[in-house]
């Protein structure tokens, strides 16, 4: 029961949405452009040598790690500021917590004012989940523009490993019961070439004379 209310917690952490936010979209997203990147990174000492490591993993991270990681996108504008909050699923620990970004963007001026990634170890500001969304937003803003509008209040794709089966199996291949063919000869050839050639496959096991499949017609 204790290991249901937190998995409920942790459902109701991610997905509730925060007061006076509203859920981010293709055309309420605000624009980061490369002006505002090389301003944000020039001013923020990505240079310094205490930033190597991070920066490190930064650049070792997949670059389709921030489309896929996250989630549930909201926003609330104030003025000229627009804030932006996010979910991001862990690149490695898929089921471990999910890191909650906040990133605050002047719209009037076209500056990156602030952002923090909650929980996380890394120096403040300079974790790859923070630099995953502003490069994120930063697509989204160089995508053209479209009639379509795209919802990002979702689960990511990778969150869904979590409740996807770890293994698949034949029923999860088909929506009937497969069928096997009732034509034996093809594996009967084959255990007759196995023996010849005394094969270490562990299929021959199961057609030991004392085994239950010794006869290929009953599989």
């Amino acid at each position: 029961m204790a290991l249901y209310g937190l998995k409920l917690r942790r459902q109701e952490q991610v997905t509730i949405m925060e007061a006076d936010f509203i859920k981010a979209n293709s055309s309420n997203l605000p624009k980061i452009d490369v002006v505002m990147l090389s301003v944000f990174f020039a001013s923020n000492n990505f240079c310094s040598t205490e930033f190597c490591n991070d920066k490190t993993s930064i650049s070792s991270s997949q670059t389709s790690y921030g489309d896929d990681a996250i989630s549930f996108v909201q926003l609330k504008r104030d003025g000229k500021l627009c804030v932006i909050k996010c979910k991001i699923c862990p690149e490695y620990k898929v089921h471990a917590n999910v890191y909650a970004v906040t990133l605050t963007v002047d719209e009037e001026d076209g500056v990156i004012c602030s952002f923090e990634c909650h929980g996380c170890v890394a120096p403040q500001g300079c974790c790859k989940h923070a630099m995953a969304f502003i490069m994120w937003i930063h697509r989204r803003s160089e995508e053209p523009s479209s009639s379509f509008t795209e919802c990002y209040w979702r689960k990511s794709k990778l969150s869904q490993i979590r409740t996807n089966p770890k293994y698949m199996t034949v029923k999860h291949m088909f929506k009937s019961s497969p069928s096997l063919p009732s034509d034996p000869s093809v594996l009967v050839e084959f255990l007759e070439e196995a023996k010849k050639r005394k094969l270490n496959c562990k299929l021959l096991k199961y057609y030991e004379p004392n085994s239950s499949f010794h006869n290929p017609e009953n599989v």
